[in-house]
């Protein structure tokens, strides 16, 4: 049965590489013995993965999305500590344990995610209760539903949300679960408020999902091909999109938003990972959580990303040093 890890603090040391003179992220970085002492602790940020592609594969996607988050942990922790950034302010709280299934039949898949939509809220739900920031490394797409859901629900209020993503994952909810209809159905559920989706890729929204953005005030987008097209500033077209969009605000990635990124759908034209850092850093509202997903260091077909850990690493450090505190920082 899928069940949730917590991580003590030998799993984490277990993979920081240690060297004299120097002191890493994961020396420092804060444990806890159960999900329900995440009051006690001082940190702002707290870190856990899901390791799974059962979403992916139920919406007709490669697999492999469950193979980033280790590495990603792995690189995180083995950041130096410094003056930029303290070990800290970092709770790393463990993983979703999330039994592989293997089927190739979408129905049963669909119905599997469903159940790891309810495994993930509830945590979800007590970080946020705590006053934590959570940042979540997935794992496929469809992880933004519970995310939402349990912020939501600790917040007793609607999320609104920005997605860098090149897709809206606005899919009809009455197919079932899948990577691919995550915030339409957090929207069906009354959990989501005003989406923005940012990077948008005109070659890949369906005609229906035009209607469905046309239609619903609360969505509004904009388009990569435009962004190429009319040479914005990509800084102040996010700004822009955020513009009058309030608290509580969640950011998510997917990486395939990004040009030679490993993802199941892998692209070579999409923003640089530069780009992407530069958003989490500048812009200025402060997001109640942290959602990168879709990475894979390697997909099912065979193809691996030997960086796609430390370009994890890279968004998960930006984002905290970004949404410190001002007298933390």
């Amino acid at each position: 049965m899928a069940s949730f890890k917590v991580f003590s603090q030998g799993d984490i040391l277990n993979l920081v590489n240690k060297r004299d003179g120097e002191t890493k992220l994961g020396e420092r970085a804060q444990t806890i013995p159960q999900t329900a002492d995440l009051s006690q602790t001082s940190a702002k940020f707290v870190l856990l993965g899901i390791p799974e592609d059962i979403g992916v594969r139920a919406n007709y996607g490669v697999g492999g999305a469950h193979t980033a988050w280790k590495l990603a942990l792995k690189s995180f922790l083995n950041v130096q500590e410094n003056a930029f950034l303290k070990g800290e302010d970092v709770l790393v709280l463990g993983e979703f344990d999330i039994p592989e299934n293997n089927t190739s039949d979408v129905t049963i898949l669909r119905k599997a995610v469903a159940e790891i939509d309810d495994l993930i809220f509830p945590i979800i739900q007590k970080i946020v209760e705590a006053g934590k920031i959570p940042i979540v490394i997935g794992g496929g797409h469809n992880n933004c539903y519970p995310i939402i859901k349990g912020a939501s629900l600790a917040l007793q209020t609607k999320v609104n949300v920005l997605n860098i993503d090149a897709h809206t994952d606005l899919r009809t909810p009455e197919e079932g679960r899948h990577s691919g209809n995550g915030f339409s159905t957090a929207i069906k559920d009354g959990y989501l408020n005003q989406y923005r989706i940012f990077g948008l890729h005109q070659s890949y929204v369906s005609e229906a999902q035009l209607d469905f953005i046309s239609q619903n005030e609360s969505i509004k987008a904009v388009y990569f091909d435009d962004l190429l097209n009319e040479h914005k500033d990509i800084l102040n077209e996010a700004k822009n999109l955020l513009k009058d969009v309030k608290s509580p605000l969640g950011l998510e990635i997917d990486l395939d938003c990004m040009a030679s990124i490993l993802s199941s759908a892998a692209t070579s034209s999409g923003f640089s990972l530069n780009e992407v850092r530069k958003l989490v850093l500048q812009l200025q509202n402060k997001f109640s959580y942290l959602h990168i997903c879709e990475g894979a260091y390697q997909l099912n077909d065979g193809r691996k990303d030997d960086t796609i850990g430390k370009t994890i690493a890279y968004l998960i450090s930006d984002f905290i040093k970004n949404n410190l505190p001002a007298d933390n920082r």
